[in-house]
């Protein structure tokens, strides 16, 4: 650290700042898993990679009260991601393996939520996950979400778009898969771009120190 930074001294990225950079997309190749027959390929594919990009889609419900199954499990490696609809195949013996196999390195943002939606199906010990929201503080990094941590280590905006739409419907768009497989993908860039010391907080644009709370005063009793 250097001796100029404060010590609370944070890396957070405006909201207007944030909508004004330049939008990403997926590279890379998107398979599609809506038949219980594909999926043992699928996982024996991935049983391969020694890191992997996870994250899960749910239809919004817009009724008070009530939540809808989780629809969509993504599995990526750096070239390709596999969308696991699992509103059609279900949560597959195959699929729970992998997410339980600590053998595997596994990316993920907001996995708690992930899985407290996923146990509402099939109960899952997951093992092997890192979760982003807490490895990022240990770069100064203050927010939380996806889309956020990314612009502010690759100066790009992931879309968001596609994030309350039909994850249910009989057949997911292009934008939907591509959306969906960015998410699961961009898990993995954070990570190792963390991880490689490429980035510096000192030295990132969004540092930033924090205004001190105003003191409150209290008044004498007279």
């Amino acid at each position: 650290m250097s001796q100029s930074t404060p010590p609370n001294a944070i890396v957070t990225i405006p909201k207007e700042k944030l909508a004004a950079l330049p939008t990403t997309h997926f590279e890379g190749e998107i398979i599609v898993i809506d038949k219980a027959e594909q999926v043992e390929e699928a996982i024996n594919v991935l049983r391969q990679e020694t890191i992997i990009g996870f994250d899960t889609e749910t239809r919004p419900s817009f009724r008070k009260g009530h939540l809808n199954k989780v629809a969509l499990v993504q599995l990526s490696t750096h070239t390709r991601c596999y969308l696991f609809r699992i509103n059609l195949i279900g949560l597959v013996q195959p699929l729970i393996d992998i997410l339980e196999d600590e053998s595997i390195l596994k990316i993920g943002l907001s996995t708690h939520d992930d899985f407290h939606n996923l146990n509402k199906l099939q109960i899952i010990q997951p093992a092997g996950f890192v979760e982003l929201q807490n490895y990022v503080k240990e770069f100064r990094i203050a927010d939380n979400s996806l889309a956020k941590i990314y612009a502010i280590l690759f100066g790009l905006r992931v879309s968001k778009g596609q994030r309350l739409t039909n994850w249910e419907a009989e057949t997911l768009t292009s934008a939907q898969q591509h959306y969906a497989a960015l998410d699961a993908k961009a898990c993995i860039q954070i990570f190792e771009f963390l991880k490689s010391g490429a980035f510096v907080p000192e030295d990132s644009p969004y540092l930033t120190v924090p205004e001190p709370a105003p003191a409150t005063h209290h008044e004498n009793p007279q």
